[in-house]
Formats: structure tokens, C-alpha cells, sequence
């Protein structure tokens, strides 16, 4: 899992980059104010997120658990339902997308505490 998460995470952090790129060489002319900040947000929260999972990463070859585990996979779980949304509607306008946000950053907090579990608990 370790490995797994490594990867992930390194591709994570590729496309937050390539995403802050895009952002703001190309969108910053076609988007509102409003629009470009909700992109900047799901990029912020992608590469915070790339972080945490490398984090896991190196914690997991040391202290393997459920709990670790699980704060890996919320962490992309996460990143996906946050992140995922907010570029969505960004680019596309589709407020209704807006709803999965929430689901997101409840998939981020519950990995932070399933990653202060795990460390807690050695």
C-alpha cells in the first residue's frame, strides 16, 4: 500500500501543478473572479492533500493499521469529491455538483482523524 500511495500521491501533486498552471496562465482570461477562486480552492485542498498522502505513505512502511490505511484512502477519496467538484463547477458552471463538495471534506477530516488514530494508538 505503501507503494500504491506514493504513486498516487506523486501524480496527485502533478496535476495540482499542472491544474495551478492552467489556472492561472489560461483560465485567469476566461473565468470570473468568483469562478477562478473556487478553482484555486480545489487545487490549495489537491496539493495539501498530495502531502498527506505521501505523509501516509512513509508513516505506513513504519506502522502499518487499519487506521493508516484508511487515512490513505480518504485522502484520495477526498481529493477527488472536493477538489473534483469545485474544478467542475468552476469550469462548467453546473451548480449541482456543488453537493458532493461537502462529501469531500468530510472524506479529509475523517482522514486526518483516522491519521491521528493510527499514530495515537503505537
Amino acid at each position: 500500500m505503501d507503494r500504491l500511495f506514493f504513486v498516487t500521491a506523486s501524480f496527485m501533486g502533478l496535476l495540482a501543478v499542472a491544474f495551478g498552471a492552467f489556472g492561472a496562465h489560461f483560465l485567469k482570461s476566461h473565468l470570473g473572479a468568483d469562478q477562478l477562486a473556487t478553482f484555486e480552492t480545489g487545487v490549495r485542498y489537491q496539493m495539501y492533500h498530495t502531502f498527506a498522502l505521501l505523509a501516509v505513505a512513509l508513516v505506513y512502511t513504519k506502522w502499518p493499521g487499519k487506521a493508516l490505511l484508511a487515512s490513505g484512502w480518504l485522502f484520495i477519496i477526498g481529493t477527488v469529491l472536493f477538489s473534483g467538484s469545485l474544478y467542475v463547477l468552476s469550469l462548467t458552471g453546473m451548480r449541482w455538483v456543488g453537493f458532493v463538495t461537502p462529501l469531500g471534506g468530510l472524506a479529509f477530516i475523517t482522514g486526518w482523524l483516522c491519521m491521528a488514530w493510527s499514530a495515537w494508538r503505537r
